[in-house]
């Protein structure tokens, strides 16, 4: 028996109609969690209802700015309070020195800024990583609040328009980083300390990570130079 062409249209459009429709009941009920196990169903729920925050995460409990991070926004006095600027377990405040090679320095030199990182916390790379950014951060600010006719201004400019270049190296004790931040201040360099609110690896009020710089490179490698890279 023959079958009209008509027919055969018909037919394969309303094939066509029942697959798209049982697709999108069969989705709608998946992610609904009908088609699936109990447990599973449970899992999601959970965790739509309580999502995981990341171990760096931006806000505290009561919706302010992190403690543990610079802020662009903060004033000096703001970051020391945020946890940023331990000055008192690594000598206090001090009297901004100027820079060493002020006058006698070669204006084309590179610049650099370097990561002193403590080794001994067992952090993780990801931990390290914040912390470093976190120190970037925190040694660019303070260069950024210089007099723009200072000689931390231009370094600040030469670094930023000539790569900015970055180096990690690494320590092993809160001690020689006191050490190395002394010998950084002495010399007019920025030395900033980044103390870990404690959330997630380490214990709380945690000395993580010393940024030196950015400077001279001549200079910055009389307090880091004899470190191994991390």
């Amino acid at each position: 028996m023959a079958v009209d062409q008509g027919d055969q249209t018909g037919v394969v459009l309303t094939m066509a109609l029942a697959t798209f429709i049982t697709g999108w009941l069969f989705g709608l009920y998946t992610t609904r969690g009908y088609l699936i196990s109990p447990a599973l169903a449970e899992e999601r729920h959970r965790n739509f209802n309580d999502p995981v925050e990341s171990e760096e995460s931006d806000i505290d409990e009561d919706d302010t700015i992190l403690d543990h991070a610079p802020n662009w926004a903060n004033g000096e006095d703001a970051d020391q309070k945020q946890g940023l600027r331990a000055r008192a377990r690594v000598g206090g405040p001090v009297e901004k020195k100027p820079l060493a090679l002020d006058n006698s320095g070669d204006p084309n030199e590179e610049c650099k800024l370097v990561l002193v990182v403590r080794t001994d916390l067992g952090m993780t790379k990801g931990k390290i990583a914040a912390q470093c950014s976190h120190a970037t951060l925190a040694c660019y600010k303070a260069l950024s609040r210089s007099n723009p006719d200072s000689p931390q201004a231009r370094v600040l400019k030469r670094w930023e328009k000539r790569g900015q270049a970055k180096v990690a190296v690494q320590i092993k004790s809160e001690k020689e980083m006191t050490e190395l931040r002394w010998k950084a201040l002495d010399m007019g360099l920025t030395a900033e300390v980044i103390e870990d609110a404690g959330r997630t690896q380490i214990d709380p009020g945690s000395l993580t990570v010393l940024g030196v710089g950015p400077g001279p490179k001549s200079l910055v490698d009389k307090v880091t130079g004899h470190l191994k890279l991390l």
